[in-house]
Formats: structure tokens, C-alpha cells, sequence
């Protein structure tokens, strides 16, 4: 007999329920029992030894987790890897860090939705005190978290946008915004001939030097420290930003945009990478992402039709839309 469709009551009990496993997750990843596993299989009371936790709460822990394919567990009652689990493993590019930092902060605030919705104001700022970005400057080991998690959650995105979208004439890009510059290290891999810029605060600029050292770009890449929101460095012919502008509210967005306005020659290019909402009723990341920058930063995820007006008040003419393989965007302007 083949398996019936849930009904609504059971999805919406799914629905409901989902922080269950996602906080689950997330204490695997705090524990690091991917780690422990990669040389092979161990029985949970091993494994709460090397992790100072309860046995068999710990066992409960990898049954639930086992029962959606993240660890299995044999006859023995030792747990492996999975394909999944392996993705929790604390290297590059894994979900690791995203697993962490989605349990941790994210958490928190999206408990806090209702004050969100009732105010419109982001619930980090409500619990934590002050913005998410001041806040992680003062921290160091959740900014280094979020870094990596940065780069788990949009890794894929790099390279479709570099596969989408063509860098050809560019040849000094601006990578305002630019975090650990993971995105600039492939941009500049792929285009030997182009420098840039990267612009960032100045904790994060300290934090990138040693990856576009380790990547082999520091010498065609210079850094500037510095906020985009009180200038941008002259000097480029096109100004990049990934996941920069969702961050904020639309009048943020034009301090931002009209200082690169101030610099950009007048055959530059904007070029913003993000998530393209789309109308109505259709299913999209990118709705539930919206609802990630309300809480947290208190920015939002905008349509085509918003972006078009938005480079228009700032001295910029939409000219296209490249689509990417993944749910991200290239939103290509110029200065009028």
C-alpha cells in the first residue's frame, strides 16, 4: 500500500514541532559527535564519556536524530556516520558553524518573533541590548562563528554567481562589505587579471588578511577598513555586495547605495547579490530568510519591482537581473 499523504493536522504538527530536531542538531554540534565518529562507529556510552554528558540521555539524543538519517545506529547500538552527519563536521565550508549559530542567537531571537511582528523592530536588539553586528564585534568566538557560518549557509552561491554572472572589463572590483572575503578570493581566482578592494569594519578586515594570504590573493587585493555607512573607497569600476543590503532598512540601504553613487565612474557597475522575492503564494527560502532579517538585523528580503525603485532614488539604473542555479540573484545597475 503505498504511503498516504499527510494530512494537514500531521504537517502542521511538523511544522510546529521542528525546533525539536533543529535544536537537536544543534546540541550535535555543540558536543561535536560528528568529530568523534569520523574514524568510525562508537556506542553513545562512549561517546558521552568524551563529551562529560549523560549516557543515555546522549543515546536518546542519537535515536531521535538517527530516525531522520543524521547518525545511524547499528545492531550493536553504535552510532556512524551519515551523509548528513558528515555534514556537521567541524571543517571548512561544512554546516558546523550553522548548526551553531542557528541553535545559539538565532534561536533566542526567533523566540522573541512576536515582539518582531508587534513592533517591527529586530527581537536580537529586544534580548541581546543592541544591534547583531555591534553586538558580535565585542565577541570574538561568535564572530568567528558566524563567519563560518557565513560561508556554509551561501558557499554554493559563489560559484554559481561566478558560473552566472560575467566579470569581463572589470578591473578593480569593490567588494563592499566583504566579511572574510571568501566571495572576492573566487571572484579573483577566476579572473587573474582583476585587483579589488576589500571594505569592511575593521575587526572583520583583521579577520580576512590571513584567508586572502592563505588563498594566494593578497597581493592583487588591498583591504580598507572602514563602515559603509559613513563612506565607500574610491577607485573600482564596479561595487559588489552579497547579503549586504538585505541586511538593512530601505533608508540604511540609501546611505549605503548613495556613497558608492559619490565614487563609482560613470560606466561602473553596481552589482548587489540576494534573494529575489517572488509574488504570492509561491514557495521560496527567501520568504523565510525575510523573517530571519526582521529579527535579527532588521533588514528584509525585497522584490524585483523594490530593488528597481530603490537604485533609482540612489543615482543607479536597474539593468538586469542574473539569475544563479541557487535562490541568490546578480541585481546589476549603473550609475545615471
Amino acid at each position: 500500500m503505498a504511503d498516504q499523504k499527510p494530512t494537514p493536522r500531521q504537517q502542521l504538527i511538523q511544522m510546529i514541532t521542528s525546533y525539536w530536531t533543529a535544536q537537536s542538531i544543534h546540541v550535535a554540534a555543540k558536543l561535536k559527535l560528528a568529530d568523534l565518529l569520523k574514524d568510525g562507529p562508537k556506542a553513545a556510552t562512549q561517546l558521552a564519556q568524551a563529551t562529560k554528558t549523560q549516557p543515555q540521555a546522549l543515546y536518546r539524543l542519537l535515536r531521535a536524530l538517527s530516525s531522520v538519517e543524521i547518525f545511524s545506529e547499528d545492531e550493536q547500538g553504535r552510532f556512524h556516520l551519515t551523509p548528513m552527519a558528515e555534514l556537521l563536521l567541524d571543517v571548512h565550508g561544512s554546516m558546523y558553524a550553522v548548526a551553531i549559530m542557528m541553535g545559539d542567537e538565532h534561536y533566542r531571537s526567533w523566540g522573541d518573533l512576536l515582539h518582531s511582528v508587534q513592533t517591527g523592530k529586530p527581537a536580537f536588539d529586544h534580548i541581546y541590548g543592541k544591534p547583531v553586528f555591534d553586538w558580535l564585534s565585542e565577541h570574538t568566538e561568535q564572530a568567528k562563528i558566524f563567519d563560518a557560518a557565513m560561508t556554509g549557509f551561501h558557499g554554493p552561491e559563489t560559484q554559481a554567481m561566478i558560473d552566472a554572472y560575467d566579470y569581463t572589463g572589470i578591473n578593480t572590483l569593490v567588494d563592499v562589505g566583504g566579511g572574510n572575503g571568501t566571495v572576492l578570493i573566487e571572484v579573483l581566482k577566476k579572473n587573474p587579471a582583476m585587483k579589488a578592494i576589500l571594505y569592511d569594519l575593521p575587526g572583520v578586515i583583521d579577520r580576512a588578511k590571513k584567508d586572502l594570504e592563505s588563498a594566494g590573493v593578497a597581493a592583487r587585493c588591498q583591504t580598507i577598513a572602514g563602515s559603509f555607512f559613513e563612506s565607500a573607497p574610491p577607485g573600482g569600476d564596479a561595487y559588489q555586495m552579497r547579503h549586504i543590503i538585505h541586511d538593512w532598512t530601505d533608508e540604511q540601504c540609501h546611505t549605503i547605495l548613495s556613497h558608492i553613487r559619490k565614487v563609482i565612474p560613470k560606466h561602473g557597475k553596481l552589482l548587489v547579490i540576494e534573494m529575489v522575492i517572488k509574488l504570492r503564494n509561491e514557495p521560496q527560502p527567501a520568504k523565510w530568510l525575510d523573517l530571519n532579517m526582521l529579527v535579527l538585523p532588521g533588514g528584509r528580503e525585497r522584490t524585483e519591482a523594490e530593488y528597481r525603485e530603490m537604485y533609482a532614488k540612489a543615482g543607479f539604473r536597474l539593468e538586469r537581473v542574473v539569475p544563479t542555479p541557487t535562490e541568490v540573484s546578480v541585481i546589476e545597475g549603473r550609475p545615471v
